[in-house]
């Protein structure tokens, strides 16, 4: 697989990971993250602030204080128990939402340490993470998140410091580095359920909560899991997938191997190339219609192309159609 070497918006920033992340690149992609607000600021709601703030659900505002009426104050806001007490019309005020919690789950299962053109799944996850993580904590919002493979889990707490993101960043690069050909025949079991399960746990109520994995383990126990996360905050998800999943190379004899064991596979045959497209597609289908239930939006992302650029066009045509 050939290295990366693009630059993304004006950064001139070069990613070349691959197959394993790059722990500088994740921390460059900081500025990158920038640029991305800047290009963004003639929109009349910034994509990637709206991905982060964005109104599903809510009036988006804080409360703030109690005070006396005054004339053309907005009698919806009026304080009916204030008021009856003093007798004398109380009406609320509210301030501008300024910071949220924002929590990153990032998948760094066995399943995504795959890649045949540009980049391996579970790097695409690992930037996307990183643009995100540095665009909250621009933005003032606490930061924090949850890796995870099919053996273990690291939590870092939101917080709104730069100390916050470096931890999460480092847990994303450990946990990508001990990917290998030898975890990704191990049996993962419920790995995705036991995350949402742990982010239920942590979860502030408000939260904004991005999800980054290719939903290979994506079952009723996750999915019920999702569902009561959605109630109560912003999830957004975020499906990966490569080229070589959702079609078959050009029709020829191929030996593949999974570490252990070699086959040859005959890609000739017109049923077996339709067969293996409706596979992948039915499997995104569950996961749209998964998001789509919870009125959450699903961006894709594929490994062979720029993770910046991606995430922020993605979600303006996200925008652009919920509007």
């Amino acid at each position: 697989m050939r290295n990366r070497q693009r630059h993304p918006f004006q950064s001139g920033i070069t990613l070349t990971s691959s197959a394993y992340t790059d722990l500088s690149d994740l921390i460059r992609l900081r500025y990158v993250a920038r640029e991305i607000d800047a290009l963004a600021a003639t929109r009349a709601r910034n994509p990637l602030s709206g991905l982060l703030t964005s109104n599903f659900r809510g009036r988006g505002i804080d409360f703030a204080e109690v005070r006396a009426y005054q004339q053309g104050d907005d009698i919806r806001s009026i304080d009916w128990r204030v008021t009856a007490r003093t007798n004398q019309p109380h009406t609320k005020l509210f301030q501008e939402e300024r910071e949220k919690p924002v929590l990153i789950l990032v998948d760094q299962s066995a399943a995504m340490f795959f890649g045949s053109r540009v980049a391996f799944k579970s790097v695409v996850a690992a930037e996307a993470a990183a643009l995100l993580a540095w665009a909250s904590l621009d933005r003032g919002d606490r930061t924090g998140g949850i890796v995870f493979s099919g053996e273990r889990h690291r939590e870092v707490r939101p917080r709104r410091s730069k100390h916050s993101v470096l931890r999460l960043l480092n847990e994303i690069n450990d946990f990508n580095h001990a990917l290998s050909r030898e975890s990704s025949t191990q049996t993962e079991g419920r790995y995705l359920a036991n995350a949402l399960r742990d982010v239920r746990r942590v979860a502030r109520n408000g939260s904004s909560i991005f999800l980054l994995s290719d939903f290979a383990g994506l079952d009723e126990e996750s999915i019920t899991h999702l569902n009561q996360l959605s109630r109560h905050n912003q999830v957004v998800g975020f499906h990966i997938s490569d080229q070589l999943e959702r079609h078959l190379p050009v029709p020829d004899i191929y030996t593949i191997t999974n570490g252990e064991q070699r086959l040859r596979i005959n890609t000739a045959r017109p049923q077996d190339r339709q067969a293996f497209e409706q596979a992948f597609a039915q499997r995104l289908s569950h996961v749209h219609d998964t998001f789509a239930r919870m009125k959450a939006p699903l961006i894709e992302l594929q490994t062979h192309e720029p993770v910046a650029s991606s995430v922020v066009n993605r979600y303006n045509a996200f925008l652009a159609q919920a509007s």
